[in-house]
């Protein structure tokens, strides 16, 4: 893996969390391994964005209840995150302040959408805010994170992966550590939540 670095915060920087909400934590009925350790590391990036005065946004999955990655619908996944569900709320312990912005995906029934960016107006809120680079964290790295890093990247925007701040599917045993490693190929900076100045 590259080496770490030591960014520091300031104008033009955005956190961005992704899915993490109750069916992807254990328990849940597409949980992640392991899912709920990044909650505390997620919330001391919170703190430091906040202290910063920087902006915070919220990716979920918003899904119809007959959405198409259903395997009632012939998609591969369980039923997971429904609109309004309690599945789809946010993790109860996840610390996301009144002034979070969310961001509402794969809310269409005949598309599913693993990128923060796909179908909604998150490209267009980061501008409008002069946001220019973003630290990612969140559920899962070879899903969404995975996409929402590298359509950013696509978008012209800087990218530092909160490495310690993500968890992985893994169906195959290495999958997380793949899309990791294509992340950082890609141009993802890697840094850690602690490290951020």
């Amino acid at each position: 893996m590259a080496n770490q670095s030591n960014p520091d915060i300031g104008s033009g920087d955005a956190l961005l969390i992704v899915d993490m909400q109750n069916d992807f934590l254990p328990g849940g009925s597409l949980g992640v391994a392991d899912g709920d350790a990044v909650i505390p590391v997620l919330n001391s990036g919170i703190e430091r964005f906040q202290h910063a005065g920087l902006p915070i946004f919220a990716s979920r999955d918003w899904h119809p209840a007959d959405h198409c990655s259903f395997a009632d619908q012939g998609g591969p996944w369980p039923a997971h995150c429904i609109a309004g569900s309690p599945g789809a709320q946010f993790a109860s312990r996840l610390a996301l302040p009144a002034s979070v912005m969310i961001i509402s995906k794969g809310t269409h029934v005949s598309r599913d959408a693993y990128s923060a960016f796909q179908e909604t107006d998150l490209d267009e809120r980061l501008r409008d805010l002069r946001i220019t680079r973003l630290f990612v964290g969140g559920l899962a790295t070879d899903y969404c994170v995975f996409n929402t890093v590298k359509d950013a990247l696509r978008h012209g925007y800087r990218v530092v992966l909160l490495t310690d701040a993500i968890r992985a599917v893994n169906l195959k045993p290495d999958d997380g550590a793949h899309a990791e490693q294509e992340m950082l190929h890609l141009g993802a900076q890697p840094a850690q939540i602690g490290d951020i100045a």
